[in-house]
């Protein structure tokens, strides 16, 4: 489905704004829950620019796989992991930090340098007849999920099935040293 050319400009600054914001927090925040809730608000708008992009599909995956199963796992191993035996002592500025701070300073700085000498006008939204377009989406869906029920069954499911016990493995790991 074709979206007007508003659509676009209403719902891109927007999202654009709280990708850098969630992806800030992501970095920023000192509470480790916090900032995989801040990577799942990042994913969310990632999702959604392709939504903005008639990429439905990858819209869904992208949402069904990072953060109903990433981010979900983050959160997990967060939380179980999260020993308040250990003191959480941190000196608040180290020579790591400062090499660290002026290398993403210059890749800031290079990557806005090459964002604003990029010609933008040049670059336009394809558009093709909602038929045409209808047609090909139906068909690349039915494809992949054709491939998922056949060709990639088995490997779906063994990786299901290793997430799980790895799920579990954890929980048995942080009970044990509960107990000990």
């Amino acid at each position: 489905m074709n979206r007007p050319e508003s659509i676009y400009d209403i719902l891109l600054a927007p999202l654009t704004l709280s990708l850098i914001l969630g992806g800030m927090g992501v970095v920023l925040l000192n509470n480790i829950i916090y900032s995989a809730l801040s990577l799942g608000l990042v994913l969310i708008c990632i999702s959604l620019f392709y939504i903005i992009l008639n990429a439905d599909f990858v819209a869904v995956a992208q949402i069904l796989i990072y953060i109903g199963a990433v981010n979900i796992l983050i959160l997990f191993a967060v939380m179980l992991m999260n020993n308040p035996k250990y003191p959480n002592y941190a000196p608040p500025w180290t020579v790591g930090d400062s090499i660290t701070s002026i290398v993403c300073t210059s890749l800031f700085c290079s990557l806005i340098t090459i964002i604003l000498n990029i010609s933008w006008f040049g670059i336009s939204l394809t558009q093709k007849s909602d038929q045409m377009l209808e047609r090909d989406l139906t068909n690349n869906i039915q494809r992949i999920g054709a491939h998922l029920s056949t060709d990639f069954f088995l490997p779906f499911e063994l990786i299901s099935i290793i997430l799980l016990v790895a799920l579990i493995g954890a929980i048995t790991i942080a009970r044990r040293e509960e107990t000990v």
